[in-house]
């Protein structure tokens, strides 16, 4: 069998993707695309390779003497200025970072954006973007990007979209898996190209504070138990991704940490003026459930906050259990 080849390239981002997957496994995640049968050809953070020795590995998969079963990309590509792409240049290869994308992903099986930045521009698109950044085949909601709406990998797939900042490290790692697999296809994915099996779900789902969601006990202040969502900018609702139905790195997530969704999975996540106070029109959150008619939330809201259970409006502003569940008709002594 012919061995799975991926080259993973870094453009402007932060890192942070990369940071996530080293967390992935057990046995860590280079044990883990072992697993798979896939060879990694380089990284520009882990790899050992000299620069000599990366120019010829480029200049391999570009002249197609080396089979490239996967490209990664991780961070936003620059564009700018005028169309140069030299606001991000690959050292020592006289080349622009888009330029070698523009060239290497034609000869990729599959190309994956790892990150939002990669796959819609994320925050270094952000504001009036002077750098031109972009991701793969998006920018923002809009498709085209660097490669264009219509580009297509050798297996007929477009971009694959692990959108997050950064993705959970199972989003990168399962879909490789799959990938090496030959288990993957156009249906799974969704309409901005993220795989289904995480994009299917929402980030409220699972959430440790859905007691507080369903009785709309709001926290009015970050270190409170409460619901993060009518005050303090929580877009789990609206926002894809399992991320409170699986641990990050052993445990945790955002709202478990006691921070505000933030949509980071979305395009467009990075426009938010403010990404700890909530939008309201006319007090009502502006971003609502993601499949629920504003009039029925305001109706079934005013009803939840009737019904609220003194032991939950308590809890929910403290930042400790104030009063803990007892039986009907039974008080604490």
């Amino acid at each position: 069998m012919a061995p799975i080849n991926l080259l993973w390239l870094q453009a402007a981002g932060c890192g942070g993707c990369t940071m996530a997957i080293l967390e992935q496994g057990r046995a860590g995640w280079f044990a883990e695309l072992q697993s798979f049968g896939i060879n990694l050809l380089w990284h520009p953070s882990v790899s050992e390779a000299t620069a000599a020795e990366v120019s010829d590995i480029l200049a391999g998969v570009a002249a197609e003497r080396t089979p490239l079963s996967v490209l990664v990309v991780e961070g936003a590509v620059l564009r700018g200025p005028n169309g140069s792409g030299r606001f991000n240049m690959l050292g020592g290869t006289g080349r622009s970072m888009a330029s070698w994308i523009g060239e290497l992903a034609p000869r990729a099986d599959y190309v994956v954006a790892v990150g939002t930045c990669s796959a819609y521009g994320g925050v270094p698109a952000a504001g009036h973007n002077p750098t031109d950044a972009s991701g793969l085949q998006f920018l923002g909601t809009e498709p085209g990007g660097v490669l264009g709406a219509s580009f297509r990998s050798r297996a007929g797939l477009p971009v694959i979209n692990l959108a997050g900042c950064a993705p959970h490290p199972g989003w990168i790692a399962e879909t490789l898996a799959a990938l090496a697999l030959g288990e993957f296809s156009i249906e799974a994915l969704d309409s901005f190209a993220r795989p289904r099996f995480f994009a299917e779900h929402l980030a409220h789902h699972g959430c440790a504070r859905n007691e507080f969601y369903e009785f709309k006990a709001s926290a009015e202040a970050m270190s409170q138990r409460g619901c993060l969502m009518e005050h303090l900018g929580c877009k789990a609702t609206q926002a894809v991704g399992d991320c409170n139905q699986r641990s990050w790195n052993g445990g945790g997530s955002c709202t478990q940490g006691g921070y505000a969704c933030i949509a980071c999975t979305s395009p467009g996540f990075e426009a938010a003026h403010n990404y700890m106070a909530t939008a309201k029109l006319a007090g009502i959150p502006v971003g609502l459930p993601l499949d629920m008619p504003k009039a029925w939330f305001v109706a079934l809201a005013a009803l939840s906050k009737s019904a609220t259970p003194t032991r939950v409006r308590a809890n929910a502003l403290a930042d400790h259990v104030v009063l803990p569940p007892t039986p009907s008709g039974h008080r604490r002594k």
